[in-house]
């Protein structure tokens, strides 16, 4: 299994209710597909640079998942039909550099 960082931007006009019940629901995906969450934080409102949508601003979470890699195209895949998450991304974690003695 690898180390995955997945970050999603929420509808702002959710209210923070829906927002965790939508979090919940993101990790119900990861978990279905024999996935890990290992560490969630959600960052709260945030402004974009431009406009997505009609959308000024999101609710970000962050997240670090350990999954197998033929399950992240069905993770982003569940994750993009879901209508209240404007954007995920998911990137595997760079590796940390083997130290030599």
């Amino acid at each position: 299994m690898t180390t995955y960082e997945l970050m999603l931007i929420i509808n702002p006009q959710v209210s923070d209710a829906e927002a965790g019940e939508i979090v919940e629901k993101a990790k119900k995906i990861i978990t279905d597909e024999k996935a890990e969450v290992l560490n969630e934080d959600r960052l709260g409102r945030k402004k974009f640079s431009h406009p997505v949508g009609k959308n000024r601003d999101g609710f970000y979470v962050y997240m670090k998942v350990k999954a197998a890699p033929e399950a992240v195209k069905n993770i982003n895949h569940n994750l993009k039909l879901q209508e209240s998450i404007l954007r995920n991304m998911m990137l595997k974690t760079a590796l940390e550099p083997v130290k030599k003695a």
